[in-house]
């Protein structure tokens, strides 16, 4: 193998990055665990490195989050190799793919779809331009071919492999996207408030199925509502993670303290414990933003 290295070294990052990734594949010279992935073996990991660079964001950590980013875009140039050894795509036609991609989504800034167009911006507002793009989208899924059943859908595409939260706000918004939506967030919270009921019901009843199927509505209804609030509902429920598991230390400490084992306390105990555990974060907390 010809590695031409004095050439390689005159390379740009992204040209190095993959003519590395090249060599990792190699059959002869290349790393055996590399040489044994697949698509398919991939997936878990592209799925840690997406979830390792949200945390990385939301750490505040820059250094961390351009490792992680690194780390993600790994993934990117694995996959377009995997594909051109197959004689398919590669990271070129990636690249060439979301360029036209964006260009066609942003008609405000490349008014002909050209990046050479760039300049004769039109004025909208933030909600014409998510408008807009949704149009685009579905004219773009449209010209794809038609959906189950036959038909075309403003739902079609949706990645089956969605988390459920983010799904639902994606079905949400799609359904948004032809008006079929509350304008005012009180029917939404309203509309929640009727499913709790609803699932009070079933919980009366003791009927497993219809608490499921009630309990799924209540979620629903809480994806709507942080839609329509402008909040992201999954990192909304990973700030709670964060403060539940940092609270719940905190108890576990202080019932150390006090000689306490967890299993063996009543509830009320445990509850003072949780309030001042609670008073805890919230003072390291409030200490920390000054």
């Amino acid at each position: 193998m010809n590695t031409n290295r004095e050439g390689q070294d005159q390379l740009s990052p992204m040209d190095r990055l993959l003519a590395l990734m090249s060599m990792l594949r190699d059959r002869e010279f290349g790393c055996p665990w590399d040489l044994k992935q697949t698509f398919e073996s991939l997936i878990p990991y592209t799925v840690e490195e997406v979830h390792e660079v949200v945390h990385a964001i939301e750490s505040g950590d820059r250094d961390e989050l351009r490792d992680e980013l690194g780390d993600l875009l790994f993934q990117v140039v694995f996959y377009a190799q995997l594909s051109r050894e197959e004689g398919g795509f590669d990271f070129q036609d990636v690249a060439a793919e979301v360029t036209g991609k964006l260009l066609r989504r942003h008609p405000h800034v490349f008014p002909d779809g050209r990046l050479e167009s760039f300049g004769r911006k039109q004025e909208l507002s933030a909600g014409e331009v998510v408008s807009n793009w949704e149009a685009i989208k579905h004219a773009e899924r449209a010209n794809k071919g038609i959906g189950p059943g036959g038909r075309q859908s403003v739902l079609d595409g949706m990645p089956k492999s969605l988390p459920a939260l983010e799904k639902a706000r994606k079905l949400q918004q799609r359904a948004a996207g032809v008006g079929f939506d509350w304008q005012e967030t009180r029917p939404v919270i309203d509309k929640l408030k009727e499913e709790i009921g609803e699932f009070e019901q079933a919980l009366a009843e003791e009927d497993p199925a219809g608490m499921r199927e009630e309990l799924g509505d209540m979620l629903f209804a809480i994806v709507n509502l942080s839609r329509h609030c402008k909040l992201d509902c999954e990192s909304a429920l990973r700030e709670s993670n964060r403060r539940f598991e940092a609270r719940f230390r905190d108890l576990e400490e202080l019932a150390e303290e006090r000689g306490w084992a967890l299993p063996e306390s009543d509830l009320r105990e445990l509850d003072q414990l949780w309030t001042l555990a609670k008073a805890r974060v919230r003072d390291r907390t409030s200490g920390d933003s000054h």
